[in-house]
C-alpha cells in the first residue's frame, strides 16, 4: 500500500483547499519553529544535583517528542538499562539497521535478553531513498506500542532525519496530523532535520491523506 502512494496521489486530483503542500512548505515548519527552551532529559530528575547523577545522563540523547514516544540516537538505543530502567520502554524501533557505515549494527538479536518487542527497518539517510515504502509498517510499530499502554523509542543514527521521519509519519497516519502540525509539534521537543529527499515524500504522504479524507 505505502509504495503506491506517490501513484495514487497522482491519480486522485480532488482540489486541496490552501493548495497542495510542498517540500518548502515543510523546510519553512521546520526553520521557524524552535525547540523549547528547557526540557528535562526524560528519566531524570532535574531536582537531583549529584555527581554521579550528571555522569549517567552524559551519555543520552533522547526526548520524548510525543506522549510516549521517545525520538533519540543509537548510543541510548544500545542503553538497555536506561530504556527499560528508566523509560520502561516496551518497543523499539530502528530506523537504521544494517552494518554498513551509517547504519545502526544492532538487530532484535541485541534486544534477545530483555521483553522489548523490536522492529528494524534498513534505510539509508539519502534523499533518494524511498523511506515511504516503511511509512504504515513504521506507523502500525507505534500505534501497537501506544494502543497497548506501552512506550516506544524511535532511533536512527544520530535521531533527527530517519527515525524523525516515521514518526511524522505515524502522526499524519495514526493522528490525522497535517505534515506542517506534526513538524511543529515533534520540533519543539527535538532539534530534527529530515533530509529534503524525505520531507518531500511527507509532503506527498500529506496530500494523499488531505485528499483520502475530502
Amino acid at each position: 500500500m505505502q509504495s503506491t502512494w506517490r501513484d495514487r496521489d497522482r491519480d486522485f486530483q480532488k482540489f486541496l483547499v490552501g493548495g497542495e503542500t510542498t517540500r518548502r512548505h515543510l523546510v519553512e515548519a521546520i526553520f521557524t519553529t524552535k525547540r523549547r527552551q528547557y526540557t528535562p532529559l526524560p528519566g531524570f530528575d532535574p531536582n537531583i544535583d549529584e555527581k554521579e547523577y550528571y555522569r549517567l545522563q552524559q551519555s543520552i540523547d533522547c526526548d520524548e517528542v510525543y506522549p510516549n514516544i521517545f525520538l533519540g540516537d543509537f548510543e541510548t538505543a544500545k542503553n538497555k538499562p536506561y530504556l527499560l530502567g528508566r523509560l520502561k520502554i516496551t518497543h523499539l524501533l530502528n530506523c537504521a539497521e544494517g552494518k554498513k557505515f551509517g547504519f545502526c549494527r544492532t538487530d532484535r538479536f541485541y534486544y534477545l535478553d530483555t521483553q522489548l518487542k523490536y522492529l528494524g527497518l534498513p534505510i539509508l539517510d539519502c534523499p533518494s531513498q524511498d523511506i515511504s515504502q516503511y511509512f504504515q509498517t513504521a506507523a502500525d510499530f507505534i500505534e501497537d506500542a501506544l494502543s497497548t499502554g506501552g512506550k516506544v523509542y524511535v532511533h536512527c543514527l544520530v535521531g533527527v532525519s530517519r527515525s524523525a521521519t516515521c514518526v511524522l509519519a505515524f502522526l499524519m497516519i495514526k493522528r490525522n496530523m497535517l505534515a506542517v502540525d506534526a513538524i511543529k509539534l515533534v520540533r519543539q521537543g527535538r532539534d530534527i532535520h529530515p533530509n529534503e529527499g524525505f520531507l518531500q515524500q511527507l509532503a506527498q504522504l500529506d496530500n494523499y491523506l488531505r485528499r483520502s479524507r475530502l
